[in-house]
């Protein structure tokens, strides 16, 4: 199911530690990865201040946009579990003065109520 979930553009979990080799550059001084996720080839990072969104465009894959989204931004989120039809969940995230929200899907593995955790704890610091 790994697979097909990739093809069909389900984020899971994937190594802070992997993640953090790959995109370290992206961070601040004293900023850590917190959670990671892909989505087939795109990224959604987790950190102590912010969410970072990495969208890898094109077929080689050498076009990258990198989103920057500072945890007092946020305005609202929501998550819906995966049912017992559905097999997947869905995150989505409302930006300030952006009235369509960022919407991610993550496959039946990867913890949706971690990913809410981690919004409602970055979210309720600011």
């Amino acid at each position: 199911m790994g697979l097909l979930s990739g093809i069909m553009g389900n984020a899971s979990n994937v190594s802070v530690e992997d993640v953090t080799r790959e995109w370290g550059l992206l961070l601040s001084e004293n900023e850590n990865i917190i959670a990671a996720y892909k989505l087939i080839r795109d990224y959604i990072l987790f950190t102590q201040n912010r969410l970072i969104v990495i969208d890898i465009q094109g077929l080689t894959g050498k076009k990258v946009e990198i989103q920057s989204i500072p945890y007092r931004h946020i305005t609202r989120f929501s998550v819906e579990n995966a049912g017992h039809f559905d097999l997947d969940a869905e995150l989505n995230i409302w930006v300030a003065s952006h009235p369509i929200p960022i919407r991610k899907t993550f496959n039946r593995n990867a913890n949706i109520y971690e990913v809410q955790r981690i919004l409602a704890d970055a979210v309720s610091r600011i």
